[in-house]
């Protein structure tokens, strides 16, 4: 069994709650009340996202390659 690591997003939304985003799978989002419950959907729909590749036999991606940054940009409000 191979192990794979995949970079994810939380956002704070303003209603509660966080939606996960998993930048290098494009498509897999996902959503918890709370932090612990939002990084166990992540751990699920990554699994399911993942076997869906695999039985379709398609490409698996993986975080590699990846960068990360913030950006900071004025506007007017």
């Amino acid at each position: 069994m191979k192990r794979l690591q995949y970079r994810i997003l939380l956002r704070n939304e303003p209603e509660g709650g966080y939606t996960v985003i998993v930048p290098a799978l494009s498509g897999c989002i996902t959503y918890g009340k709370i932090v612990g419950e939002a990084i166990a959907r992540a751990k699920e729909a990554i699994e399911v996202y993942v076997e869906d590749l695999r039985e379709k036999g398609e490409k698996i991606p993986t975080g590699e390659g990846l960068l990360g940054n913030t950006l900071t940009v004025e506007v007017d409000a």
